[in-house]
């Protein structure tokens, strides 16, 4: 929820590095200067004066700082980083410009750079109150709680009608079980703009902690039903039934947060909590791991606090390895889809699969699950197979041929069974890379992915976009995987690979089936072969990518050899 908030507040900076010349009817620097045009108006104003290179100074600093919120809206951070900077070299006095750049900054997961630009505009300007108040959402997500509370009083202090500083203090007095002072704040928030959905949104946590359980379903049943997808307040009233111990209800709400966002750390982390309070062990461990490593750049407090009971938990629910294990155990996933019913269908995968499940068998995998054109139920069915081999193994390995993409910064495995009418369908219709990965996490050494999936987005040309969002129609994103595991791609991220003409194999999984049966070739090294052999057999139209590395103080080996 906080994101948001960060990403609001930047409405509220438009106006603040505006040139001293006064606005002139009718043109575009008129309506460029007027922080009272209609926000898209104002954007294509601005945007024209850039085009055309009709402005200089510190004209020019406020057009590129408006270009910059349009590209942040659309979560092109880069683009908005580079006109901020732009502009801040125009205007080094900007410092609605520097406080933006932060910003954009913090939805990157760069918290460092983003409090160095909030300091450096609170130094410029002492009564900034938006800086106060963005500096304090990181304070906050980093649990410093009495430092964000300070923060979020002179936001207060300095800008007493910006809804955000009340509802943020009202959160850290919450946190710091002033609840008194947070159902105050609240109330300061409602008189600014009572609709506000962040008022009621955490102001039913804060009544649930206080035990005023008919105030708390009263806030969050009205913003749900006004915003029936309004996942955070779902998941906030599902937590509200925890705390009064109605575990039924608590569990239909993170089952309906995850129907809306399957990779959701709260609900996962949260259904774990109850059916490990049921005895279904293997169902907590599942949403544990789900909760433990899907992939974000930063976490939110309330979610940083949810993975961590999930990893907690995680950890003590997982077997432990026998203390002389006759010999390591490696399981393996190994999925090829390729009979497509509502996009064309794609040959290869199927038989790449057949491939490489053959040679992990070969090379000593003492279990190779092998599947074909699983639909997306069939697909989760397999995953959540999979992890429970994975728990009682020192290595999981997932080895994934078909369609794949990218929106909106996550990325998707496709089913057979996929429709994607529009781009929000990927989170009902597809599989999450965050999904395989959690599969992979309870291995007790080796954690490796790989993709031969890198191909362009068979639902981009009628799928309709409604999303604010940069979707990618080629490949897959870059990705930060957590320690110790490794995702190889069959193709570097943003680009497509190349599936195999006629009967032939694809280039990954004919290199990674020859380069595998190497002895004694360490498993970095190995995918360093595998990268070059596809790079040349492809004439240096693909080049595989891995992120992330096993463990760093053991070796690794497919064949251990002599």
């Amino acid at each position: 929820m906080l994101r948001v908030v960060a990403l609001i507040s930047v409405i509220f900076l438009s106006g603040v590095a505006m040139a001293a010349a006064g606005p002139q009817a009718g043109d575009d620097l008129a309506t460029c200067r007027d922080r009272q045009a209609e926000a898209q108006a104002r954007t294509t104003a601005c945007e024209n004066l850039l085009h055309a290179n009709r402005v200089t100074g510190k004209d020019k600093s406020l057009a590129l700082v408006i270009h910059a919120q349009a590209l942040i809206n659309k979560r092109d951070d880069d683009g908005a980083i580079a006109s901020l900077t732009s502009a801040i070299e125009l205007d080094p006095d900007n410092v609605g410009a520097i406080n933006v750049r932060g910003i954009a900054h913090e939805h990157k997961g760069e918290d460092d750079l983003a409090m160095a630009d909030y300091n450096l505009a609170i130094q410029k300007r002492s009564n900034f109150g938006y800086a106060y108040n963005n500096r304090g959402t990181i304070q906050l997500r980093r649990a410093a709680l009495q430092s964000a509370l300070d923060d979020f009083n002179l936001s207060i202090k300095y800008t007493p009608k910006f809804l955000l500083g009340w509802t943020n203090r009202a959160r850290v007095r919450t946190l710091m079980k002033d609840y008194d002072g947070a159902i105050s704040d609240f109330a300061e928030a409602e008189k600014i703009d009572p609709a506000a959905q962040q008022i009621a949104a955490n102001r039913c946590i804060t009544y649930g902690l206080m035990g005023k359980f008919d105030q708390a379903f009263a806030d969050c049943n009205g913003l749900i039903e006004k915003q029936p997808k309004n996942v955070y307040a779902i998941n906030n009233r599902a937590d509200v039934s925890m705390m009064k111990g109605d575990f039924d209800a608590a569990l239909k709400d993170y089952n309906i947060a995850l129907q809306l966002n399957p990779n959701n750390v709260r609900a996962h982390s949260g259904r774990g909590q109850i059916y490990e309070r049921r005895k279904d062990l293997a169902q907590a461990r599942a949403d544990y791991r789900s909760a433990a490593y899907s992939l974000t750049k930063f976490d939110e407090l309330d979610v940083a606090r949810a993975r961590a009971i999930a990893q907690e938990r995680l950890a003590a629910l997982t077997p432990q390895a026998p203390a002389a294990a006759a010999a390591v155990r490696r399981v393996a996933l190994v999925i090829g889809n390729g009979a497509y019913k509502n996009v064309h269908a794609l040959p290869n995968p199927p038989r790449d699969s057949k491939l490489i499940a053959s040679v992990l068998k070969e090379v000593g995998f003492q279990t190779v699950i092998s599947v074909s054109d699983l639909t997306r139920d069939k697909f989760f069915e397999a995953l959540q197979t999979f992890a429970a081999e994975a728990e009682k193994a020192d290595w999981a390995v997932v080895y994934y041929a078909g369609h794949g993409f990218e929106i909106g910064g996550v990325n998707y495995l496709v089913p057979v069974d996929a429709k994607l009418a529009v781009d929000r369908d990927a989170e009902t219709q597809a599989v999450a890379l965050e999904q395989v990965i959690a599969a992979v996490g309870a291995a007790r050494k080796v954690r490796l992915v790989m993709l031969d999936a890198c191909r362009d987005n068979p639902f981009a040309p009628t799928m309709q976009r409604t999303l604010s969002l940069k979707l990618v129609d080629k490949g897959f994103s870059n990705i930060e995987p957590g320690a110790g595991f490794m995702v190889v791609y069959a193709a570097k991220h943003g680009e497509t690979a190349i599936d195999g003409e006629g009967s032939a194999d694809s280039p990954f999984a004919t290199a990674l089936a020859r380069d595998i049966k190497e002895p004694r070739v360490e498993i970095r090294k190995l995918f360093d072969i595998v990268r070059d052999d596809v790079w040349a057999a492809t004439r240096h139209e693909q080049q595989p990518f891995t992120y992330g590395s096993p463990p760093g103080r053991e070796d690794f080996y497919f064949m251990a050899g002599k």
